[in-house]
């Protein structure tokens, strides 16, 4: 499996919806996606991905691509 893939397989199992509606997610576009569901993603890619995110970047992850700028250009993982 692709990081890519990885990335959006922690998008469809957090916030129960289907690969197809990722690509312009925001925050808060689905009620999935409220502090507690951003919390439960924040820990499900630090989990695949095995990386800690910093504070900036949590509060940063505010949509689905925003998510893949954050980790590949700060914790340099290929999406």
């Amino acid at each position: 499996m692709t990081n890519l893939e990885k990335y959006e397989k922690v998008f469809c199992e957090v916030f129960e919806t289907s690969k197809d509606k990722l690509e312009n997610l925001k925050f808060q576009d689905i009620p999935a996606w409220d502090s507690v569901g951003h919390m439960s993603l924040v820990a499900a890619l630090e989990n695949e991905f095995d990386i800690m995110m910093d504070a900036d970047d949590i509060i940063n992850l505010s949509s689905f691509k925003k998510g893949q700028e954050i980790l590949r250009n700060t914790y340099s993982i290929d999406l």
